[in-house]
């Protein structure tokens, strides 16, 4: 019989998504096992929103549907419920933008992401002692209208308005964009502390080098399809995914792996 780590990992079967006549995804495959954090990387149109679209059940608000596939948390199906009931299965969404309430409060934003958890006011308490001590800044500011903060304190509340419903697995969603790079340090510090405090990530990210530094393990997907996968650690040193996404120049190095990639791929024989 699994334990309990195992029982509340996230398993993404042969996924396959479509926008009418597009597809978005092709029959990927990925898991988030529990307690990792786990990051997925590509460019802009890979596929990265989609999938997680995909997992919280919200891609029917974007004119997508799962075509193909399976998505599974703790042995239960997600990808045919209700996002309201995937949020009660301990799995939580930040979207990309720091989509905040701006004429809310910072103390009404965190309590609108208390409905759904579960456990009474007990919960709710401890849940915003959390938040509190994780986002000192969001207690010194709980009576602002969100839309006053900075850019980085708005991610920080959308980080925050999510851990209210004292999810199991995260699901971060560019949380990087657009900010300092002071601020997404600090972002990234977080992650790896709510990590350490039990709650699983899922990271989508275009700045592959801080996502590799937060994760265990990675997925790259190329117009919705997972082309490479394996430890973050590995992929970071890997001379494909250091010209195509960290920004590493070296044309005798980038000539070597064009050459090896053709010979015999190595990354790639990760993929199921």
């Amino acid at each position: 019989m699994p334990g309990a780590e195992s029982a509340m990992s996230l398993e993404i079967r042969g996924l396959s998504v479509g926008y009418g006549p597009v597809r978005a995804l092709r029959g990927a495959s990925l898991d988030v096992p529990a307690g990792a954090v786990v990051a997925v990387l590509g460019g802009n149109g890979a596929g990265k929103s989609t999938l997680l679209r995909a997992i919280s059940g919200t891609l029917r608000f974007h004119g997508g549907a799962v075509t193909e596939g399976t998505v599974t948390f703790g042995g239960r199906r997600l990808d045919t419920l209700h996002p309201s009931r995937v949020v009660e299965s301990g799995l939580v969404q930040v979207p990309e933008g720091r989509q905040v309430f701006a004429r809310m409060s910072v103390a009404d934003n965190l309590r609108a992401g208390a409905l759904g958890a579960r456990g009474g006011r007990t919960a709710v308490k401890k849940a915003l002692d959390r938040v509190h001590e994780l986002f000192p800044v969001l207690a010194e500011r709980a009576h602002q209208h969100a839309g006053l903060l900075s850019g980085g304190e708005q991610q920080m509340l959308a980080v925050g308005r999510a851990l209210m419903a004292a999810p199991k697995l995260i699901l971060l969603d560019e949380p990087s964009l657009g900010l300092a790079p002071l601020m997404a340090a600090r972002i990234a510090e977080t992650v790896a502390e709510i990590n350490a405090q039990g709650t699983s990530v899922l990271l989508v990210e275009q700045n592959a080098a801080l996502a590799l530094r937060m994760a265990t393990h990675a997925y790259v997907l190329e117009v919705g399809e997972v082309t490479l996968e394996g430890p973050a650690d590995e992929l970071a040193a890997s001379d494909e995914v250091r010209r195509r996404y960290l920004g590493v120049v070296d044309e005798e190095a980038a000539a070597d792996a064009d050459g090896a990639e053709q010979q015999a791929p190595t990354l790639r024989r990760w993929v199921a």
